[in-house]
């Protein structure tokens, strides 16, 4: 078999939010570009770690492997101002990253946002910092990965119930007003994850239906408080001309 065409890296905390951004990215892929369907999916791209055998990098992983790999320019301003929160770490990252080989045509930096806006700020001093050799594409979720599952949930028949009683206890509405989702505390009653489960009984399968299933159209609609929206814009201006440059080139 032979080597997909695109190298594509995954910055994340764990292979949730890896599987979550690479299932909506790949969904952006398709819908963008006229050549590519589903069943070229695989041939086409790999979403990979600092290797193509590594599903993703992890966050947690980050300062290690940059002072393993001996790498320089890990820290100072950025510009003329010092960095927001995880600008240090993104930078180490993408160091990391284009010094590869095979190099990433592109890298996904995912994260939460913990309800702290100047996470994305720092992300994007990171990929502001220089010229990298990949394209560079961000997607924080407001406040966690699960708001992005939620903004695709929409309750049949049998969940109607679920989603009054979750309504009830959270004295707002889960899905439309995810972003109030804000506990960091698992378990608290403004958790994401708590209100999924209850929404979801806690099925892998219904989550990925969420993901999967409904239309890009309603995602962007119902994402637009969570970062899904910002998210589905930065594959498509970013991945999607790369991709689509690359083979019309070739």
């Amino acid at each position: 078999m032979s080597e997909p065409a695109y190298e594509l890296g995954v910055v994340c905390e764990a292979r949730s939010d890896r599987d979550t951004a690479c299932a909506l990215a790949d969904r952006v892929l398709v819908e963008a570009i006229d050549w590519l369907d589903e069943a070229m999916l695989n041939t086409q791209r790999r979403w990979r770690g600092l290797t193509p055998a590594e599903p993703f990098l992890r966050w947690a992983s980050v300062k290690a492997e940059a002072t393993r790999a001996g790498l320089r320019g890990l820290f100072g301003h950025f510009g003329n101002k010092p960095g927001d929160p995880d600008a240090l770490m993104a930078r180490r990252a993408l160091l990391l990253f284009a010094n590869t080989e095979p190099k990433p045509q592109a890298v996904m930096l995912i994260r939460d946002s913990d309800a702290d806006a100047s996470r994305r700020i720092g992300l994007q001093q990171a990929r502001d910092d220089r010229s990298w050799p990949f394209e560079v594409v961000i997607g924080v979720a407001e406040p966690k990965r699960e708001c992005w599952v939620l903004a695709g949930f929409d309750a049949k028949e049998s969940e109607e119930d679920a989603l009054r009683k979750e309504e009830q206890r959270l004295s707002f509405h889960p899905v439309r007003e995810a972003h109030r989702l804000t506990a960091r505390e698992h378990g608290a009653k403004n958790d994401a994850k708590k209100a999924l489960d209850a929404l979801t009984s806690g099925r892998l399968e219904r989550e990925e239906e969420c993901l999967r299933a409904t239309s890009l159209e309603v995602l962007r609609e119902q994402g637009r408080s969570v970062g899904l929206t910002s998210f589905l814009s930065e594959v498509h201006e970013r991945l999607v001309p790369m991709m689509d440059a690359c083979k019309r080139s070739g």
